[in-house]
């Protein structure tokens, strides 16, 4: 998170959406990304919401990672409020597995989009990716760090080789 502005805001709906979000922090941080977290919900903190919504581009941001579970209202509405990328990452839920996150991030109106990204880590991390990603269109350090990120993972498929068989 170091010392300087914070450039991604990663938010949830709460404390328990933090075991999936946690995987975008790990990428940020591989990246030496500044970013701040916080717990904002949509439908429990609705002032809070508008506030971190309205003052993330004041603040530094560029891009906001927002996860939420159920309902998921929460990457909906934050986008509604600020013109900065938001990344959805839908947590999966108890009941329907993260179908009904999936659906309510991916289907927004028309004017207010929402980048949406599959339900659970592997979620949280491909925003936290893309995130990056939008970071090096003005930063040529990140931008050859996710190349050298991207090398590493087909090397280590090229190296992959199967267990001994017993």
């Amino acid at each position: 998170m170091g010392t300087s502005t914070p450039k991604v805001g990663l938010i949830m709906g709460s404390i328990s959406d933090w075991k999936i979000l946690k995987g975008a922090s790990k990428i940020l941080e591989r990246f030496g990304v500044c970013y701040e977290k916080r717990i904002v919900s949509a439908h429990r903190t609705p002032d809070l919401l508008h506030d971190y919504a309205k003052g993330a581009k004041g603040r530094g941001l560029e891009v906001i990672i927002a996860g939420a579970g159920g309902a998921a209202h929460l990457p909906g509405m934050v986008a509604s409020m600020t013109t900065l990328p938001v990344l959805g990452v839908p947590v999966p839920s108890t009941y329907l597995k993260g179908i009904d996150s999936l659906l309510s991030i991916i289907q927004m109106p028309r004017g207010i989009p929402v980048a949406t990204f599959a339900i659970g880590e592997a979620g949280a991390e491909n925003a936290a990716l893309f995130a990056v990603s939008l970071l090096g269109l003005s930063d040529p350090v990140l931008s050859d760090q996710l190349v050298a990120y991207r090398n590493d993972l087909t090397q280590s498929v090229l190296e992959a080789s199967f267990p001994e068989d017993e």
